[in-house]
């Protein structure tokens, strides 16, 4: 058997079909451990407490409560959710190495093959995307065997609770066996996904450090608010005993005046009274003002905005929603070429190196890689390319059918012609397209003077309806259009071009007319 090993020359040992790592039974403690929940009764001091031991290398409590975030906060949950399906939206494929051979080509699609023969793909790529919120994922991988060949069968989630942090390499994430050190995880038995939401190690690295606080305020601003809405508009009920009154008429008075609110209704020992004092007063606006600021807050942090979310009222358009729809897509992008680097690195070589003819150097592996680029205008594109063949411009056909997100066409498969002319037809139509550019010459070159014109009008169009959304007074609008950059050129060219032929369609009719 061919001996496999890394890019530090330790060897690597070949999966195994039957037994996971997880299933050893001196880590079966794992799968008995239950969360604690620490959302619950949180206060900031066990905030700050549970952040500490997680950049001390302990990653549970943290990771139970980025669960509890998720589970408690419908927002957290909703705008999670926004970032994670986008990613499931793109599609992603097996890459050659730059300057393929052909045998490397071919590797490529064999690995493709193998594969698009693993089950739930796509929930796979859903796993990894919860170290967004909590800084990694790891995902155990269950090998079979098929002859020679080798491939994936099914992929295991481990919730994060079960990791901790190597006590002497913080950016290496092992099993928690009981030991100090805990147990490294196996080679080509994993698929170890970091995410990095920023810089630092990958207990400091997910969204749940930076969401934790505003979740914290929010839940007090709730409760508050609960609080209010329970007292407000009920007058304050004061009860009075006599002096020498007893322990128990005390006590007797105090649970009628608790109750009589509800129960509209109630009895005292004689000789004590209940005074119904001014309803209590005040708005939820305070409250609803610090839970809009704690969501908004989350927004920014998941998506990079709000306009996305939700609208104020005030400052949300088209525009600024546009720009913030542009700022998801960047954070997609991010999402997706991370994890398509962890699919490269854990699933992708391994595959290669198992099963196929070139595995050897590591610099000559396939990738996986997503497609996010966005698909070309077509009806521009073609409008624009065939005057730049004939100006004798060599273009790469390769990268037409790329930008334009047209697959080639393979061997002996059918593609798309034009319409075959008939005989006898071509000189027909020659003489139809001929009277009609005697009797409609007028009306022909007015379709092409609106085109002209059409692209500064409609961007100058676009212009005034922004200001007109995003003004707040006729003042504002009439300074805003004094403030417009309208494209006079390009307007004065299509004038000018206007006037000409003009001229020349009213010397057209005088010939036609003297003929």
């Amino acid at each position: 058997m061919t001996k496999l090993i890394d890019h530090r020359g330790n060897p690597i040992p070949w999966p195994s079909e039957q037994q996971l790592q997880t299933d050893e039974s001196k880590l079966g403690h794992l799968k008995q451990h239950f969360a604690e929940h620490p959302s619950s009764g949180l206060t900031p001091v066990r905030l700050a407490a549970i952040l500490r031991d997680a950049e001390q290398g302990n990653l549970i409590s943290q990771c139970e409560l980025a669960e509890d975030l998720e589970e408690k906060d419908g927002h957290i949950f909703s705008e999670l959710q926004k970032r994670k399906l986008a990613m499931l939206n793109l599609t992603g494929r097996v890459a050659p190495p730059r300057n393929a051979s052909e045998q490397e080509k071919k590797d490529a699609a064999w690995v493709q093959e193998l594969l698009d023969e693993m089950p739930d793909f796509d929930d796979l790529v859903l796993d990894m995307a919860d170290g967004v919120l909590k800084g990694f994922s790891n995902i155990e991988l269950e090998w079979q065997r098929a002859g020679n060949d080798w491939f994936l069968g099914q992929a295991h989630y481990r919730p994060q609770s079960w990791f901790q942090l190597h006590p002497d390499d913080r950016n290496q994430i092992v099993l928690r066996d009981g030991s100090a050190k805990g147990a490294e995880l196996q080679s080509f038995g994993w698929v170890r996904h970091i995410h990095r939401s920023r810089s630092g190690y990958p207990g400091r690295n997910g969204l749940a450090r930076i969401l934790s606080w505003p979740y914290l305020f929010k839940n007090y601003s709730v409760r508050d608010l609960a609080e209010f809405l329970e007292i407000y508009g009920l007058p304050l009920r004061l009860g009075k005993y006599p002096s020498g009154a007893s322990d128990k008429e005390k006590s007797t008075l105090l649970q009628a005046v608790m109750s009589i609110g509800h129960n509209a209704g109630g009895i005292i020992p004689k000789g004590m009274e209940i005074d119904f004092q001014e309803a209590a007063k005040g708005a939820a606006d305070p409250f609803e003002v610090m839970i809009n600021w704690c969501e908004r807050t989350q927004s920014k942090a998941i998506l990079g905005g709000t306009l996305t979310s939700q609208a104020d009222g005030k400052s949300s358009t088209n525009a600024l929603g546009n720009v913030h729809n542009e700022i998801r897509q960047e954070l997609r992008d991010s999402d997706l070429r991370q994890i398509a680097g962890s699919i490269t690195r854990d699933l992708i070589f391994p595959l290669w190196m198992l099963n196929c003819k070139t595995a050897g150097d590591p610099r000559r592996a396939p990738r996986f890689v997503f497609d996010t680029s966005e698909p070309a205008d077509l009806a521009h594109y073609s409008e624009s390319l065939p005057p730049l063949v004939n100006m004798g411009m060599r273009i790469p056909l390769d990268w037409v059918h790329e930008t334009l997100q047209i697959p080639t066409a393979e061997k002996d498969e059918e593609i798309l012609t034009s319409a075959p002319t008939l005989p006898g037809m071509a000189p027909l139509a020659a003489l139809k397209a001929q009277a009609v550019a005697d009797a409609d010459v007028v009306t022909q070159y007015t379709e092409q003077l609106q085109r002209v014109a059409q692209k500064p009008v409609t961007g100058m169009i676009d212009q005034i309806r922004d200001l007109v959304e995003t003004a707040n007074s006729l003042e504002a609008i009439r300074d805003g259009l004094l403030a417009l950059d309208i494209p006079i050129e390009q307007l004065a060219d299509a004038m000018s071009q206007a006037l000409t032929v003009a001229g020349l369609a009213g010397r057209y009719e005088l010939l036609q007319e003297a003929e």
